[in-house]
């Protein structure tokens, strides 16, 4: 067995390289969902047709309490918090005044939020971008904001702090001012929902219902076809959503959205001969603490494998 004489030394490089260049965006991303709000929210999760869940479709978030779930790469699917919930202790079932999902339990178990709700949506990437954003296409429940943390490229925060149930119009309003209605919901009209003659980005423009929305949130998705300044991409992160976050707390999701670029390509400006310098990389510190974080179980087995055939070969 060798112990690093010249002959064994350029496997050792190898397999340093090799586990540097492990992109932890092939891996997923952590969720870690945050209740900033002074009332109890039962979030729900619900993962698009293809995804895998994430261990829970609905709990319980007491005020100040977080809780984490490790998303897989090419997962899509939707986040959103529920209000006034009145659960049997014993038996789990109940329901919920906004963003209820129609399950009659706790857990969602597949079935999506009922209008109107804030949704933090999101596909993961698989060593590539992550999309995400803030709708209110289907109307407001509570305020709620996505931080990305330690991604290459835009990774802007976006939600909508407003509390928007104090400023939405009567006729969208539920009840004493709990949630706020789209006016897709409301009306049922082809040009508020974006459908039949008005189904295309150049027929469905926005309404003076929508621009309310977009007033108070900015960043937010307000109506179908609000893409431009409400889809935000970011490689590798990790996404913090909270509830009822301060308006100190977020990184300027009032400000105008800025175009989401493509992030630069890791160790691609290098001359000939030499190795791509991801030492000097934002990316290259991220990998550690990121590592650190998640349940990475592929990359796990990946490195396990490689280090046992590169142990045998030497033998």
């Amino acid at each position: 067995m060798c112990f690093f004489p010249p002959h064994c030394f350029s496997i050792y490089f190898a397999l340093i390289l090799v586990l540097l260049c492990i992109d932890k965006g092939a891996i997923g991303a952590t969720f870690t969902l945050i209740n900033k709000c002074d009332y109890t929210v039962w979030p729900g999760i619900l993962a698009n047709v293809g995804s895998s869940g994430l261990g829970a479709t609905g709990f319980e978030l007491l005020p100040s309490g977080s809780r984490s779930f490790q998303a897989p790469s090419n997962w899509s699917g939707r986040i959103w918090g529920r209000t006034g919930c009145n659960f049997d202790p014993n038996t789990q079932q109940g329901t919920c005044t906004t963003g209820d999902c129609g399950s009659n339990q706790m857990s969602c178990n597949g079935a999506g939020a009922s209008p109107p709700a804030t949704l933090a949506e999101f596909t993961i990437g698989s060593g590539t971008q992550d999309f995400y954003d803030m709708s209110l296409v289907d109307g407001y429940n509570l305020p709620m904001i996505i931080d990305p943390h330690g991604g290459t490229g835009a990774c802007g925060s976006t939600g909508c702090v407003t509390d928007l149930n104090q400023q939405c119009p009567n006729e969208l309003r539920v009840r004493d001012g709990v949630a706020c209605k789209s006016a897709c919901e409301v009306f049922r009209s082809p040009e508020y929902c974006c459908s039949g003659a008005y189904a295309s980005p150049t027929t469905c423009k926005p309404s003076v219902y929508s621009e309310i929305f977009k007033s108070a949130c900015p960043k937010s998705y307000s109506y179908a076809y609000d893409d431009a300044t409400s889809t935000f991409t970011c490689t590798g992160a990790d996404y913090t959503i909270t509830f009822c976050p301060s308006t100190t707390s977020q990184k300027s999701a009032r400000d105008s959205a800025a175009a989401a670029a493509p992030p630069p390509a890791i160790g691609s400006e290098t001359r000939t001969g030499e190795i791509p310098l991801i030492v000097n990389s934002p990316w290259f510190s991220n990998f550690f603490t990121g590592l650190s974080s998640k349940t990475h179980s592929s990359a796990s087995s990946f490195i396990f494998t490689l280090i046992i055939l590169i142990f045998l070969s030497l033998q």
